[in-house]
């Protein structure tokens, strides 16, 4: 038989056999849950006002089950609020900051953005202490007489908080924590954390667009004692005659929410319920990230960002090529890399973020089939075979 291979010519390999079922691994908005559909949601609460007895009440069951699923204290309010968990965290930084001296922590580009507001727009001249990406800094050096802002979960870094032991109890200030990517999958100390935001397309799969701002006891009391010195948009706006506004708590939202994505997220967390809630939600994503990281250890070209394993994600899984190429030419692998995995569609958006340093970053959260991470293994190999340095 006559050899037809052109000398020096490239050849594909071969096509991993079997793909994820859903290849989902975008790190925001995320996966929906198993089994979502449109056709399995409630609808009835469309077309009508938010204000009627049925939008409130719909309104009020996000609330509801959102305390029932988290184990969030009675102590502790829930409010609905506009613009994702971005529109929360600054929700909570023009109401209540200048009462105090402030400390910023930031060890990634969301972190950083908060700084940015203290520093820049709000003009409070905080303490921002940094770390680099797939670091953290050192949390047993933070001065707990001032108000303290951080991610507990870096979405962009796949850096997390490991615990909440260096919160003191008898803390001066107040902790603000961004947990976007951390609620639903992570164990957080609620005795601890007096504003929590997050929004519910990362770990929940829901639609875009809301916010969601917990408030502690005295995050309440800031918020009734404190005036401060800066004009606040209506959006932002949660007292009124020196008393909080209840209603915002209780259904009321501030403006008008897409009740069809109220109705995504109360599949959501009726799912979590079903499978038995904070637990398993916390176990599916340990198993997640689990069987991705059996997936690095057993590559030589691929590592995780962070290199200590204590502080590392279990939801926004951040990943780095073992290359000695240069920062463009990893950008342009990794970009290669994500293009021809989407149009196998093997893994969808899986890029890591912009502003990170080049890499990949996979969604490990609850809403993620472990089977679908296993599949993926074998697909990374390929495309990496297709792009990695002669």
């Amino acid at each position: 038989m006559t050899d037809t291979t052109v000398p020096g010519a490239t050849v594909a390999p071969a096509k991993p056999a079997i793909k994820p079922a859903r290849p989902h691994f975008s790190s925001g908005p995320c996966a929906k849950p198993p089994g979502w559909s449109p056709e399995k949601l409630f609808l009835d609460s469309l077309g009508r006002s938010h204000r009627s007895k049925l939008g409130k009440g719909r309104l009020k069951r996000a609330i509801d089950l959102t305390r029932d699923v988290l184990g969030i204290p009675d102590t502790h309010r829930i409010g609905i609020v506009p613009a994702s968990d971005t529109g929360a965290v600054e929700m909570a930084m023009w109401s209540m900051l200048g009462a105090r001296p402030v400390t910023t922590l930031a060890w990634e580009s969301f972190g950083q953005g908060w700084v940015t507001d203290a520093v820049k727009q709000l003009k409070i001249d905080p303490t921002v202490l940094t770390a680099d990406y797939g670091a953290i800094v050192d949390l047993a050096s933070v001065d707990q007489s001032h108000d303290v802002i951080f991610t507990w979960n870096g979405t962009t870094s796949g850096v997390r908080v490991p615990n909440g032991d260096w919160i003191r109890d008898d803390r001066e200030g107040l902790t603000f924590a961004d947990a976007t990517s951390a609620v639903f999958a992570m164990e957080l100390p609620w005795d601890k954390l007096d504003v929590t935001t997050f929004s519910w397309q990362k770990v929940m799969g829901g639609e875009g667009g809301h916010g969601v701002l917990i408030l502690g006891p005295r995050a309440v009391e800031r918020l009734e004692s404190f005036t401060p010195d800066r004009p606040l948009p209506k959006i932002f706006r949660m007292t009124k005659s020196g008393k909080l506004i209840e209603g915002i708590f209780e259904g009321a939202t501030i403006n008008t929410p897409s009740m069809l994505a109220v109705e995504d997220y109360l599949f959501a967390l009726e799912w979590a319920q079903e499978i038995g809630g904070l637990n398993a939600l916390i176990s599916r994503s340990t198993a997640n990230a689990t069987a991705l990281d059996r997936i690095v250890q057993a590559r030589d070209w691929l590592d995780h960002l962070p290199a200590d394993p204590a502080i590392r994600s279990n939801t926004s899984v951040c990943l780095k090529l073992v290359t000695d190429a240069d920062a463009d030419a990893q950008a342009a692998m990794v970009k290669k890399m994500a293009s021809l995995l989407e149009v196998e569609d093997a893994a969808y958006d899986i890029a890591g973020y912009r502003d990170a340093p080049p890499g990949l970053r996979i969604w490990c959260g609850a809403t993620v089939d472990t089977g679908d991470i296993e599949a993926l293994g074998p697909w990374l190999d390929w495309a990496w075979e297709q792009v990695k340095p002669a």
